[in-house]
């Protein structure tokens, strides 16, 4: 076991421990320490204490000395030194024209080396800037680069609660804050709400998040259906601070939500499953059976098999060679085929082949040699009765198609027929030898 005493070197700065040695500091003492910067001026926070050895990591250092007046009154010359030092740091940054914003200076107790902190949005180059500053102080020089939670930790100020922000006043150590943790804890996730003064997540958003995460794993999920006193609803949302819950519960055709406490709630399982209807209805009369139906319901025990040797052999079940063809099947019938032309269209059809028909008579008689005969002056009289029949045979068999007049195509097909005929015995007109028209 080894004694121990916790010592901080800045107000809400991180805890390190030595070992007191002979000497035995309280709380509120200032001590001497020896560091890995040299020597240091800081506040002891814990009393002596005991420690397993197997927890140290590795040995600790002796404390020197309980401070005394002088190395009180010392430490106070170095932090009126220290604002001259950032006074001093800031005009040589201008004049460097370095993009850095400077955000504290440190001595150390011996006065061997002086700390100079700030921030940027990059890498800068400072060593010119270094050597400036060597030449004033005449003693070791260092810049350290920090983020802007160290920076609002060591300045300080007020948070949106309107407390001075936990980083500059209690806060050893920064926690790892997620925007997870907003979520579980139904907060807004505007980033201005969430955010503390250095524009990160807030680092109270940590305090809470293990009692939520406790609550929330004895609570249902939000969609999973629950048993509750006003039948099975499905969860809507969960009010984690009044441990309460909200369900959706069917009513009828439509929705109700009501609010209930956890306790009241269960998780649905196989066991509290409300039954349907038919199994509620089938479960009594089950129950009801009697001794003669159950004598009924049993199964007549099975006759013992013969050995193996004494079965009889199973028939060999065909090849594929030896299967029979199967019968062709019975073809359909033949439907009759729909008439694809109405009857007045072939009506007219008929009326022009038979027109085309007298038309290649006339041109074959044409063509035969014609026998001189004597031409009398009187012209001969061409009957328009026969054309016109045939013409209007054709139209009155088209109009009654068109009518939906049930006349037999038989009838209007002969009408036709006739008016070719009469238009074929026609008398020729004679040719004029000099003249090429009929």
């Amino acid at each position: 076991m080894v004694n121990v005493i916790g010592v901080r070197f800045e107000n809400a700065g991180k805890l390190y421990f030595f070992t007191p040695g002979a000497l035995w500091p309280t709380p509120g003492d200032f001590v001497i320490v020896e560091t890995t910067r040299g020597i240091e001026f800081g506040e002891v926070v814990t009393e002596v204490r005991e420690i397993d050895d197997t927890k140290l990591t590795s040995p600790l250092k002796q404390v020197v000395r309980i401070a005394t007046e002088e190395d009180i009154l010392h430490d106070k010359e170095n932090k009126a030194a220290e604002k001259e030092a950032f006074t001093i740091c800031q005009k040589k940054i201008a004049d460097h024209k370095l993009d850095m914003k400077l955000v504290s200076v440190e001595y150390t107790f011996d006065n061997k080396t002086i700390l100079f902190y700030f921030t940027a949005n990059g890498r800068v180059d400072f060593r010119s800037l270094v050597k400036d500053l060597a030449g004033v102080f005449k003693t070791r020089i260092e810049l350290r680069q920090i983020g802007v939670r160290d920076e609002a930790k060591m300045l300080g100020g007020l948070g949106p609660c309107g407390r001075p922000i936990c980083c500059g006043t209690f806060l050893g150590d920064f926690q790892p804050v997620s925007i997870k943790m907003a979520k579980e804890q139904n907060l807004s996730l505007n980033p201005i709400k969430i955010s503390g003064v250095c524009g990160r997540l807030m680092c109270c958003l940590k305090y809470e998040q293990d009692t939520y995460e406790e609550i929330r794993k004895s609570m249902p999920k939000e969609g999973k259906e629950v048993m509750t006193p006003d039948g099975v609803g499905v969860v809507c949302e969960l009010k984690i601070i009044t441990e309460s819950v909200k369900v959706r519960i069917k009513k009828g055709d439509s929705f109700e939500i009501k609010e209930y406490p956890a306790t009241d709630v269960q998780r649905l399982t196989p066991q509290n499953a409300p039954r349907p209807e038919a199994q509620r209805a089938e479960k009594p009369e089950q129950k009801q059976d009697t001794p003669e139906a159950a004598e009924i319901k049993e199964c007549p025990a099975c006759p013992e098999r013969p050995p193996r040797a004494e079965r009889p052999m199973r028939p060999e079940k065909p090849t594929k060679a030896e299967k029979q063809p199967e019968a062709p099947k019975p073809e359909k019938p033949a439907e009759a085929p729909k008439p694809a032309v109405s009857p007045w269209k072939m009506a007219v059809e008929q009326a022009l082949r038979a027109a085309q028909n007298s038309a290649d008579t006339a041109d074959e008689v044409i063509e035969q040699p014609v026998q001189e005969a004597p031409v009398s002056e009187e012209p001969a009289a061409m009957p328009e009765a026969a054309p016109a029949a045939a013409c209007e045979a054709v139209e009155t068999v088209v109009e009654e198609s068109a009518e939906g007049a049930e006349t037999p195509l038989s009838a209007s097909t002969e009408a036709v027929e006739e008016a070719v005929e009469d238009a074929m015995e026609l008398p020729l007109i004679p040719l004029d030898e000099d003249d090429d028209t009929i």
